[in-house]
């Protein structure tokens, strides 16, 4: 499978005005091919393809007064960001069909030079390479100092840099996985786990562990309103305002990633204690349309699944979502009996058919397992029903490595 790994960048001046440079030569590229394509459906006539779109909008462009500027970016810089309109119509066209998993998704639509996301891709023919002092060589933009944290486990096939809206630079690398070197990195477990999510405590195992809930923007909160009063109060368009954007996006940024590392940490250690693992699917966009949203945002179950997922595909281990009607609360896990739906505040009840004294987190943590048909794998029954396949997902890392990161 493919996943990316990143690490942070730290250009120079120079390097970051032709950083932007390049961005904005890729922004323009996209949008033209947007417009391009909007012009010919308003005038009923053919959807022009990619290879017109190419030499219309690159290789003629470079020769007028009005886009003569594009030659300053890298050609594969340029013709990446076709590509990438080209694969947001499909998405949207697939999504639009009801053939595409997850979400509706919108059209594409026009980005703007003050979004918050910036990023440019190299592919292999870009001849962009990792010097032998461990920095990023990127061509029209020169060698860029990288703050490795690990060894990359196989040669890239692209890099993508990208600049956030705190004013950081990331390289993002796609890296191809070795089956064999990952499963002798995770042996084969022979324990099962079921997890319920919560927000008093974010996970409670089966076996009655429960991991508290670190609530990072509820501790962060004093720091951000102060932050967001300050930005209110500066003049728009001023310089004072932009420096207090950065610091508001920074603020923000420093619970995203303390909350990512958490939810990295966390899954990684689940994923290597157990073979088999079942979740309950919840339904995240509903509960943040109710007085928890904040909470159920700080938590972050989604991105904590995800992580689930893309790292039980890699590691050959087996992740159950089991159904989000399911009793699990409502159920005892000793005698199956439901006794029906009980107040939030009710943290701890006696069974009526059994007489059992249950704990409503514990409780619902074993019954996801027995929904997800792993409790009884202690019996002899396989613990290994059919995988379920990984997304893409984003490695972030931070620090030095104790060498260099070319591999």
């Amino acid at each position: 499978m493919q996943l990316r790994y990143g690490f942070r960048l730290y250009p120079d001046h120079a390097q970051r005005s032709a950083l932007s440079r390049a961005f904005g030569c890729a922004r323009v590229v996209f949008n033209d091919a947007l417009r391009a394509r909007e012009d010919a459906r308003a005038a009923g006539g053919p959807i022009p393809k990619a290879g017109e779109l190419s030499t219309r909008l690159i290789t003629q462009a470079k020769q007028t007064e009005a886009r003569s500027w594009l030659r300053e970016a890298s050609a594969v810089v340029l013709q990446q960001s076709l590509r990438d309109a080209e694969t947001a119509y499909k998405n949207f066209f697939t999504s639009l069909k009801g053939e595409r998993k997850g979400p509706r998704l919108g059209a594409p639509r026009f980005k703007s030079r003050k979004g918050a996301r910036q990023s440019i891709r190299f592919t292999a023919n870009a001849r962009w390479s990792v010097t032998d002092s461990g920095r990023l060589s990127l061509p029209k933009i020169g060698t860029v100092k990288v703050k490795w944290s690990r060894t990359l486990p196989a040669p890239p096939t692209s890099v993508t840099v990208i600049k956030d809206a705190a004013g950081r630079y990331f390289a993002s690398f796609v890296i191809d996985t070795d089956p064999a070197a990952d499963a002798a990195r995770m042996p084969d477990s022979d324990q099962t786990v079921g997890i319920d999510l919560g927000l008093t405590h974010f996970a409670i195992l089966d076996d009655g562990t429960k991991i508290d809930s670190p609530r990072f923007l509820r501790r962060a909160e004093k720091k951000l309103k102060k932050a967001q009063r300050e930005l209110s109060r500066k003049r728009k368009g001023s310089k004072n305002r932009e420096k207090a954007r950065l610091k508001v996006a920074r603020a923000h940024a420093q619970v995203a990633d303390a909350r990512r590392e958490f939810h990295h940490q966390l899954s990684t250690k689940l994923i290597r204690e157990n073979q088999a693992i079942g979740v309950e699917d919840l339904a995240v966009h509903g509960l943040a349309r109710t007085q928890l949203a904040k909470s159920v945002h700080d938590a972050g179950w989604s991105q904590f699944v995800a992580m689930l997922v893309y790292k039980a595909d890699r590691y050959e281990r087996t992740l159950i979502k089991i159904g989000r009607f399911v009793p699990t609360s409502q159920t005892c896990s000793h005698c199956d009996h439901v006794d029906g739906p009980k107040p939030l505040h009710i943290r701890e009840w006696t069974c009526p058919a059994c007489g059992a004294l249950l704990d409503r987190d514990i409780n619902s943590a074993r019954n996801v397992k027995k929904a997800a048909g792993l409790a009884v794998s202690a019996c002899g029954a396989p613990v290994r029903p059919e995988s379920v396949l990984a997304q893409r997902n984003e490695a972030g890392s931070h620090g030095f490595p104790p060498k260099t990161c070319a591999a």
